[in-house]
């Protein structure tokens, strides 16, 4: 049985709900209330002591952190559909991993949270950051359909949400056409599942 301690609107949790939902692997979600401080209890900080989500549960095998669990679920459920297959291929796919931790983490995805949950703090700095992080991914995307190995892979899924959801940011998606247009792409795969703000409104 493979668990999942999520909280719903986490844009790192919906990254693994997704890779689960296309490899279509039956899970059972444990929500875990961060705005009710779960995290930090006890019964929780056992799983995991960094009291974060999402943490992953494989029959026994704990694994926290949405770019390792995505990765894991992938070489071990995915074949060669969503693995890479090739040492080109595992760097391409890691060098959007770890852009969807840093940079869209620390920009789109902060702004987001200072603006949902009322957040005392600087908002500037984040959707600058944000800003930055979408004219990348817009240059990239001009000439390519999928972030990485000219097809759907897990830098998709990775940096999907938060980016998807820059507009609760308060950033506007308008001056990124190829970005939009990337997003619904991502949004017609089969098994997608939506979250609460995704797919964005009309």
């Amino acid at each position: 049985m493979i668990r999942l301690y999520d909280f719903r609107l986490s844009g790192s949790c919906h990254k693994v709900r997704l890779l689960l939902s296309m490899l279509q692997r039956d899970h059972e979600v444990i929500d875990v209330d961060l705005l009710n401080g779960d995290q930090n209890q006890s019964a929780f900080l056992q799983v995991n002591p960094l009291n974060k989500v999402p943490v992953l549960d494989d029959d026994g095998f704990v694994l926290r952190d949405s770019a390792a669990i995505m990765v894991y679920l992938a070489q071990k459920y995915g074949a060669d559909e969503w693995a890479p297959t090739t040492p080109k291929e595992h760097g391409d796919i890691q060098q959007w991993l770890s852009f969807s931790v840093n940079e869209i983490f620390h920009g789109v995805a902060m702004a987001r949270a200072i603006v949902l949950f009322e957040r005392d703090t600087d908002l500037a700095e984040p959707q600058a950051l944000g800003q930055k992080s979408l004219k990348i991914m817009e240059q990239h995307l001009s000439d390519h359909r999928w972030l990485a190995c000219d097809r759907p892979t897990l830098a998709d899924l990775a940096c999907y949400p938060y980016i998807a959801l820059a507009y609760q940011g308060e950033i506007s998606m308008s001056p990124y056409p190829a970005v939009r247009a990337w997003i619904a792409r991502v949004e017609a795969l089969p098994g997608y599942v939506p979250m609460p703000g995704l797919p964005a409104p009309g």
